[in-house]
């Protein structure tokens, strides 16, 4: 939508207000003329506009009182501002040299009282001197400023927006974005849910419900919405957005008002709104005392620690006491970067980065016996699902033996807890990736039943912005001009933020006692053609117009729809509304152990085929799809009707 109804200069039209910084000398001038016209409408006023009273005396007056408020403005350089940026801080400083001024006009009266001289300018003058000097002075830096900001713009039309916020920082978000030059911005309405000012108006600009949003899109022909404040109910937000979307009005944020400076540097507080804004939902609330007690004084090692969910969990645990960080994670460069992140906000506690592979069980006895972890978080996997499809010998040395490994040198050396990172797939399995999480959750909660040390399992989906996630995709795809691809359009996934799957994780970590599998809200599952459609849409696009839309098929192992429990599970509540225990088949351990070693055997061998053969002897309900492991569910399936007819 093009708004045509803006202003502009016309060429070669240019008044000194319209200048970037205008000459002081100018500024000067005008405040002097001011100061000059003032007092003669005073003396006018005070003898009543009698010509031959007045006329002899006024001269005199003027010279006066104009050498004392020029003294003024020299001391205090009242010239220095710049007018078309004057603020409450300029007003009060200009009202302060003329108070400077008028009083140094009473003083000299005073003294000249003293010696008996009279007084050279009546103290009437000088109160309605005072008064029409502070009004014309305020009055003309407020006139500038307000036709800088209605002519001093260029010709680029002005988008209309529509603001939605709390009442002060709605105001305040008009005002800013209004005074600055490089956006071109026209408020033309306000969105808001408070009874106390829906109806109302706020420097001429109406205030609407929430319910009459749409109306309010026809009725100002909108071009942008902006939300001018962070503490928005999510449903809500989502329900704005969605509306806008719908009728082609971009979306933007514009978070944490409160902390602007008062000025121009305000454009790059406008951010799009970004999907991850719309799938988010309200803040978690945390038990900081129970994570605080955790970490305090605590030596913790992360595993995976550069990756996307174990960087977030470093950042996390930034906010709390510990003792010492291990952070550990085989890719050099992104450990490196979180190095030198981290350098910039550490506070306390010492860190140590190290570059290791978590399969290699020399190294990892060896960071252990040196650094003595209290708690450890392992983050580290291979979870892209079509990569590890074909590669399932790596997906079982990282995700099983690896994990193995751990879990073993925790107990070993006495680590008080260790949480373990697992994800929904990891329920009826359809991919090798999945598998090797339930493989290797059925091995860590195993443990638990014969060690000192508390295994604690994390489950949840797809993390948004995470490495493998589907936003960053789409975002690269609409940038480049699409196509956007999609494997299915009836491909549904849940989401989660990374924050708020960190959070979640520390906090399940300080409430577990051991052996649990913790399952996290995931909220509803998201239709990722819906996804793909409502990002082309904040991007300023128009689906399968702008940018196509492309069916590419689902990818081995992946299935329609994730679950968060098998079938047989049921949970059971925690003091967290977000977090659930799954109630699932424990395995004994010897059993488990024995069948790992298989698991190995086969690994050694480097046949995929048996690999996954075994996979699915520990993991009966791992059945693939569109994969070529699916040829080891006929057999298994044809060997199973056999078994009936031999029975006979």
């Amino acid at each position: 939508m093009k708004n045509t109804d803006s202003k502009f200069i016309p060429a070669g039209y240019s008044l000194f207000f319209f200048r970037k910084i205008n000459p002081r000398w100018l500024i000067f001038a005008i405040d002097s003329s001011i100061c000059a016209f003032s007092i003669i409408v005073a003396f006018l006023l005070r003898f009543n506009f009698n010509i031959s009273v007045t006329g002899q005396k006024l001269y005199q007056v003027v010279l006066l009182v104009l050498a004392i408020r020029i003294a003024s403005f020299i001391i205090i350089r009242a010239y220095a501002g710049i007018v078309r940026h004057t603020n409450v801080k300029d007003i009060f400083r200009i009202m302060m040299i003329i108070v400077a001024g008028t009083f140094g006009l009473v003083i000299m009266n005073l003294v000249s009282g003293a010696f008996g001289k009279g007084y050279p300018v009546p103290f009437s003058i000088i109160g309605i001197d005072f008064f029409a000097t502070s009004l014309l002075m305020i009055m003309y830096r407020m006139g500038i400023k307000v036709m800088y900001m209605e002519f001093g713009h260029s010709s680029v039309p002005k988008s209309r927006v529509l603001i939605y916020g709390s009442k002060d920082t709605a105001m305040l978000a008009k005002r800013t974005l209004e005074l600055d030059p490089k956006i071109h911005y026209r408020v033309v309405a306000f969105i808001s849910t408070s009874d106390l000012t829906v109806g109302k108006q706020f420097e001429g600009v109406n205030i609407y419900p929430f319910e009459d949003l749409r109306k309010v899109i026809y009725k100002y022909n909108v071009d942008q919405l902006i939300f001018a404040s962070s503490k928005l109910n999510s449903d809500l937000e989502a329900s704005i957005v969605h509306i806008c979307l719908s009728e082609k009005v971009r979306v933007f944020n514009m978070t944490h008002v409160r902390n602007w400076m008062d000025g121009t540097k305000n454009s790059n507080r406008i951010k799009e709104f970004r999907i991850e804004d719309l799938l988010s939902r309200d803040p978690i609330e945390l038990n900081k005392v129970a994570i605080r007690n955790q970490l305090e004084n605590k030596t913790i090692l992360v595993t995976g620690a550069a990756g996307s969910i174990g960087s977030e969990i470093v950042r996390q645990i930034m906010k709390f006491s510990f003792k010492r960080l291990i952070l550990i994670d085989q890719a050099e460069t992104p450990l490196f970067n979180l190095e030198f992140e981290l350098d910039r906000i550490r506070s306390h506690g010492s860190f140590e980065f190290i570059v290791a592979d978590i399969t290699s069980k020399q190294r990892m006895d060896k960071i252990f016996s040196i650094h003595r972890p209290d708690i450890v978080f392992h983050a580290a996997a291979y979870k892209h699902v079509p990569m590890m499809e074909g590669n399932p010998i790596e997906a079982i040395r990282n995700n099983v033996i690896g994990t193995k490994i751990l879990a073993d040198l925790s107990s070993n050396y006495n680590v008080s807890k260790f949480i373990f990172i697992s994800s929904d797939k990891a329920v009826n399995p359809t991919n090798v990736m999945g598998a090797s999480k339930r493989i290797a959750e059925m091995y860590v909660q195993a443990m638990n039943n014969l060690s000192g040390t508390s295994f604690i399992t994390t489950r949840f989906g797809n993390v948004l912005g995470s490495n493998g996630s589907v936003i960053p995709l789409f975002s690269k795809q609409i940038e480049s001009g699409g196509p956007v691809t999609v494997t299915h359009p009836e491909v549904r996934r849940y989401f989660m933020t990374i924050p708020e799957a960190s959070q979640l994780v520390l906090e399940a970590g300080a409430c577990g006692k051991g052996g649990e599998i913790f399952v996290f809200d995931m909220g509803k599952s998201v239709k990722i053609l819906d996804l793909a459609k409502n990002m082309i849409k904040l991007a300023g696009l128009e689906p399968n117009v702008d940018i196509t839309i492309e069916y590419t098929g689902l990818r081995p192992g992946e299935k329609l729809y994730e679950e968060l429990l098998h079938q047989a599970e049921n949970t059971l509540e925690t003091h967290h509304p977000k977090i659930l225990i799954a109630k699932v088949r424990q395995r004994d351990y010897g059993e488990v152990s024995r069948l790992i070693e298989v698991l190995e055997e086969a690994v050694s061998s480097q046949n995929a085929m048996l690999v996954v053969r075994v996979m699915k002897k520990i993991v009966p309900e791992f059945i693939s799809k569109n994969s070529v492991f699916e040829e080891i569910d006929q057999e298994i399936n044809c060997i199973n009707k056999l078994r009936p007819l031999q029975a006979v």
